[in-house]
């Protein structure tokens, strides 16, 4: 189908105008209108593409998970094995969060689903698409333990942990104190954090 250029420009100029405003201050207290005016639009063209501010919402959430896709797939191919993947997978989750922080943040901590309407909805199908995101990260486990490669852990509760041991890790970049760490910081930590899940879920450590 073909998508009207004006129509294709306004989503786009509205999404972008969403992303800076929610990086600035909580969502529950930017309105349309000022969505609306920081994209250059009537607030009518809003309600019409998105139809409330949580459309809007989901909309940038739902590009966030598409970037995320795209640097993850980066990492789960078919020439690797379950544990190059994993090392593969924690290198592309850096890239992701350094090229893509707001991103990042989004996905990884995302606004409290009670602070507005239709936010815990969204809190849902966030937490649905991150699921489906880990799932390759658990397939990378099951294969591994069947192959003899991994010892028998629960792949989901395994992956789990280090997801959340790599969230942990990034967000160290956002710190205003002496625990902040700079980008090669964060990249060291974070191939340290793999390498010892990986040592401890080899098969040879049972």
């Amino acid at each position: 189908m073909t998508v009207d250029p004006r129509a294709e420009r306004t989503i786009e100029a509205v999404v972008g105008a969403a992303e800076q405003l929610f990086s600035k201050r909580p969502i529950a207290e930017v309105t349309v209108e000022e969505i609306a005016a920081a994209a250059g639009v009537a607030v009518g063209s809003v309600y019409n593409h998105f139809g409330s501010k949580a459309g809007v919402h989901i909309a940038l959430v739902e590009r966030a998970l598409d970037v995320d896709r795209h640097f993850m797939d980066l990492a789960y191919t078919d020439g690797r094995g379950p544990l190059e993947q994993l090392y593969a997978a924690a290198d592309a989750y850096l890239a992701f969060y350094l090229e893509n922080p707001e991103y990042f943040r989004m996905l990884a901590f995302p606004v409290d689903p009670g602070s507005y309407p239709a936010g815990r909805d969204l809190a849902e199908r966030l937490a649905k698409s991150v699921e489906e995101q880990n799932g390759r990260m658990v397939e990378a486990l099951r294969l591994g333990i069947e192959a003899g490669a991994i010892r028998e852990v629960d792949p989901e509760a395994t992956a789990t942990v280090l997801w959340a041991a790599w969230n942990g890790i990034l967000s160290l970049g956002w710190r205003p104190d002496s625990l902040q760490r700079s980008d090669d910081e964060l990249r060291e930590l974070l191939r340290l954090a793999t390498e010892l899940f990986a040592r401890g879920i080899l098969a040879d450590q049972v």
